[in-house]
Formats: structure tokens, sequence, C-alpha cells
């Protein structure tokens, strides 16, 4: 008698392969995605008051908006007006073209680090977009854009970079992991995943002092395998915080594929163990994130609590500068996403409904190329990378406690004296 892998007989057992996934595509193989079955009409948008339950499709399924030809149709179409088609156009441009040059300037040694958001522009920007002022941001390192829709000025994100004396969080903090208290932008956390349960301590907050703000926060694929991950939808669930709890699924987590996260290829359904209503929405799709993110805010806005949301993509760049994709999947990989490009998308729906040109495109391209440009050369005037000036290392001690510990205060005391010898 023999049962998975088990001989019974005898009392003899056969040994069972440990299963360790692989990507289903590594460099030299063909890329190819299944063609998705799944349109702008198939889902409606369900009650703020709904439970879980009544998700299910919407976690299985994918909303979109915006079709294969660029018409925007069906239930979650938000019906935003030109001029705010317009503006999440310039913001995604903004963000791929800021990325690129600093990028170039990393590869040329002006920057220690770099991390872009390449493909993923729409998500930060689209969503950011569909909150209020005052709801409070916890991004990961590729939610950038999210400072952009708030006001931040690209002279000071660069500096930051740099990590002049200009940088606002003194050098503490690796590149690209801004912060920006004036847009609620709370600060990029390294140890991947921990701002999950953070948002929705901060959710409960709100809620507890009645005030009219939402809480977003996002984690990747992988990240999601991390217990903040759990602690965060479970504390959710249980307290009906008012928070957006995103899932970015761009299939890879540094070089990891996103099955080695989850034994299901689906994440958008994992919340709904939790009791919370859950969605899964094409990341690629502008009007498709506006409109569920929106849907989500109101929900949380009339003490219904969480919005757990998959974002469907794919990381079309290197995780990092100091990451080369070419190593482990096929190099032209991401052209093949059925998703395709979240600009060239937004962009040929405002030109087929007559609203924009591939004139004023490349002219908005230009303009903000050179935006990018003059802002390095004036954050360097605040010191570049190979010179300085850089923040006092007095930074290592102060905007941490009220008043400084003995013991703290004992070690800044020996690194000045050693400072000064």
């Amino acid at each position: 008698m023999k049962r998975a892998g088990y001989n019974m007989s005898r009392g003899e057992e056969e040994q069972i392969p440990l299963h360790i996934p692989d990507a289903p595509n590594r460099p030299g193989d063909s890329s190819s995605f299944e063609p998705w079955k799944w349109h702008p009409n198939d889902l409606k948008k369900p009650e703020f008051d709904c439970v879980a339950d009544e998700t299910f499709d919407h976690a299985t399924g994918l909303v979109r908006v915006l079709d294969d030809n660029g018409e925007a149709l069906g239930d979650w179409n938000p019906n935003l007006t030109t001029e705010e088609l317009k503006l999440g156009l310039e913001h995604m441009v903004r963000l791929r073209i800021f990325d690129d040059r600093m990028m170039k300037m990393q590869r040329t040694g002006k920057l220690s680090f770099y991390m872009q958001s390449f493909g993923e522009e729409g998500i930060a920007i689209a969503q950011t977009m569909a909150l209020n002022d005052n709801d409070w941001i916890f991004p990961t390192y590729r939610q950038p854009g999210a400072q952009f829709v708030r006001g931040r000025d690209m002279v000071s994100m660069i500096c930051h970079c740099i990590g002049n004396v200009e940088d606002n969080v003194k050098g503490r903090q690796m590149p690209v992991h801004y912060t920006y208290k004036e847009g609620r932008f709370i600060s990029v956390s390294s140890p991947v995943g921990t701002q999950f349960s953070q948002a929705v301590g901060v959710a409960l907050a709100s809620k507890y002092k009645n005030l009219d703000e939402v809480t977003i926060t996002w984690i990747g694929d992988g990240a999601s395998a991390e217990g903040d991950y759990h602690y965060g939808l479970n504390f959710a669930s249980v307290f009906k915080a008012p928070v957006i709890l995103n899932v970015v699924n761009n299939h890879w987590a540094i070089s990891t594929h996103y099955n080695i996260a989850s034994g299901s290829n689906n994440f958008a359904t994992r919340g709904l163990a939790y009791g919370i209503p859950c969605f899964r929405v094409d990341g690629n799709d502008f009007l498709a994130l506006y409109s569920v993110t929106k849907w989500a805010r109101e929900r949380a806005k009339l003490g219904f609590g969480a919005t757990h949301v998959e974002i469907l993509t794919y990381r079309a760049g290197a995780h990092s500068s100091s990451d080369d994709p070419s190593r482990y999947r096929p190099s032209n990989e991401h052209e093949y996403w059925p998703g395709g490009d979240p600009i060239e998308r937004l962009k040929d729906h405002l030109i087929k409904n007559s609203h924009w040109t591939e004139k004023e495109q490349k002219e908005l391209e230009e303009k903000i190329d050179q935006e990018v440009i003059s802002a390095y050369k004036e954050a360097v005037k605040y010191g570049d990378l190979a010179n300085g000036p850089y923040p006092s290392s007095d930074t290592i001690f102060t905007e941490v406690y009220e008043s400084v510990p003995w013991h703290l205060q004992e070690q800044w005391d020996e690194m000045k004296k050693w400072r000064t010898e």
C-alpha cells in the first residue's frame, strides 16, 4: 500500500523530497504570462458596510477600469476630471524621470544607493490622490511618488538621497528612505514589514480621538511572509481600525519569486480569514487604483473598518542599484506583463478621448527632465556625496529623547572629546 510517497509495507518509508519553489522563468528562458481573463465590467462595487465574504469575487477576480483599448468602463470608473487625470499623469512622469536621473547619478558616483519605482509609479500616486491631505501614509521604498502628490519639492528629496546638511533625516537613513512630516509621510523602514502594524496603531489612535483621518500602508509580496503582516491584519480586524492595507505583489522580493512568500498565487484572499473585505486590483490601472482606494477610505470614514488590497503588478526594474535582475529572470520579462505600463495606459486613455497628444507628452517629459537637473544643481549647493558638508555627528544623539539620558550623554561627551583630539 502506497500513499503520498510512503511505502506502508513493513514500516518502510520512501524519502519525501523537500519542496522548494522556483521561479517559473529563469535567465535564458522565454518570458510568458497567461492572458488575463478579467475585464472592467466583471465586478460591482459592494456596499460600504459589506462583510468579508461578500468580497470573495473581488479578491479572486481583478478590479479593472481601463480595458485593453484605453476605454474607462464599469462600475469602478471614478469619473475623474480631465485635469485630475492630467495631474496624475504628470506625477507619474515626474517620478519616472526623477528615478531615471537619480539612478544615473548613482552610477556615476554622485549617490551611494538608489531604488526605482519603474513600472509601479501609479500605485502610490493614484492611491494618495484618492485620500484626504490629513490622512497618514506608511510607505515602503517604492511609494516616493506620494510625496509629489503631497507637495514635496525635489531639492529636498535629493538632499536626503545625498545625505548632505539639508537632509531632513540628517544622514540617519539610507537614501530613498524618505520621511516628510508636512505630508504625513512616515519614515520608510529598512526592516521590511514593520510599517504594517504601526499603521494600524496610528489608525486606531485617530479613531480613538474621533478624527476624520484614515491611514494607508503598503507591504511587498515577500515581506508579507513576515509576522508583522499578520499582526496588522488581526489588529485591524479586531478593532475595526480605519486603515487601508495594501500588499504590492510585484512578483519579486529582490531575487526571490513571490511563490517563496506564499503557497498560493493569490495574496488578496488572505485577509478574508481575518474578516476583512478584500480586493485584488490591477496595479497598472491608475483609475482602478484610485477607485478602490476611494471606496476603502469612505468605508473607513463611516466606521466599518479596514480594507485589504492586493495590488497586482510587476517590478519592471531592478530591486535597487545593488541588484542585477538579469542574473535571476529573463531580462525582457516585464515587457510581457499583461498589465502593461501605467504611464502609457493613462496617456493612451487621455489621447483616445482627445484630451492629450504625443506632442504634449514629449513637452511634459522635457520640462520635467530640466526640473530634475535644476533640482540636483540646487541640492549640491548644500553638499555633495564626495565632499560634504554632511550632518554633524552630534545628530547621532539628538531628536530621540526629550532629555538625553545619562548613559547616552556620557557617550556623546566621549565622542566630542575624541572628535577634538
